[in-house]
């Protein structure tokens, strides 16, 4: 069983952790909010150009996913994507009490046209095609797609990507998950797509795929806590530039550089590699394909 809550860091770190309590809803410190002014007047905090004047609406989808968020409830400040949000919010200005959560669906929040957030997180990677139609902010975590399957399966044993390549694989429709494995695997039949990962999951079990193929955290999660026999096969070697995480906003939004800046402190800071042991703390050992 994964335990998503593992931290393994040392004294340092665990006292950063502390100073990390303002992700949680419930903490109403705003002390640190106005550090989103370090871009100039034209960050004001709390008082950006937002779809509701003096509040942050944050979208997302519904469903929502161990360990990026915890018991599909975005606005607990509970799993990775939620207490980065959080973060994000206050040094932009915006306590937990300012903050909306709307459900947007994945395909939607990367759709031409208006938005009815002002950033969405949703483990969306950066993409060159997918910067026509929405803005990004810096990225908040490098991805690695990874191939899991159950015991006793045809890839149980796979060593390597040529080992995958008879085999029948799915992932989430539009997203890069699908993508390692049109670009990278490049199997013989035809990959099957779902509309979101507890689809791809119920197929899985049912023997219509042979393995689906999704984020190393959300492989390590459904694996060890969602999956019988559930099985990692192996992580996907990366192409070019790191797949990346970014926030998405409405194409040219007034708040793209402001929301950059506020991810940009974070990592600078420390406290994204903090929430990343904190919530994402099983996301290494599996092995990698070739």
């Amino acid at each position: 069983m994964v335990s998503r809550n593992t931290l393994t860091t040392a004294g340092g770190a665990v006292l950063m952790l502390a100073a990390l309590a303002a992700c949680a809803p419930a903490d109403e410190n705003t002390s640190a909010a106005p550090s989103a002014s370090a871009s100039g007047n034209s960050c004001p905090a709390g008082a950006l150009q937002t779809k509701t004047a003096g509040k942050l609406t944050i979208g997302t989808d519904n469903p929502v996913y161990e360990p990026w968020f915890s018991d599909n409830k975005p606005s607990n400040g509970k799993g990775f994507e939620s207490a980065v949000a959080y973060q994000v919010a206050q040094r932009l200005g915006y306590p937990a009490e300012s903050v909306t959560w709307v459900a947007v669906t994945f395909n939607n929040a990367i759709a031409p046209g208006p938005k009815a957030f002002d950033f969405d997180i949703n483990e969306f990677s950066i993409t060159d095609d997918r910067k026509k139609a929405v803005d990004f902010s810096s990225p908040y975590y490098l991805v690695r797609q990874t191939v899991i399957t159950t015991k006793g399966s045809k890839i149980a044993n796979a060593k390597s990507i040529a080992d995958l390549q008879s085999a029948k694989l799915g992932a989430q429709v539009g997203t890069t998950s699908y993508q390692a494995i049109t670009d990278v695997i490049k199997p013989s039949t035809r990959p099957s797509v779902f509309n979101n990962n507890d689809d791809a999951k119920a197929a899985l079990v049912n023997g219509t795929v042979d393995g689906i193929v999704v984020d190393l955290p959300t492989a390590f999660y459904m694996t060890g806590a969602e999956l019988k026999n559930g099985l990692i096969v192996g992580q996907l070697p990366q192409v070019g530039v790191p797949e990346q995480f970014g926030l998405v906003l409405d194409k040219g939004s007034p708040l793209t550089g402001c929301v950059s800046t506020a991810v940009d402190q974070l990592r600078n800071d420390g406290t994204l590699q903090v929430l990343e042991k904190t919530w994402l703390a099983q996301s290494g050992g599996a092995p990698e394909l070739q």
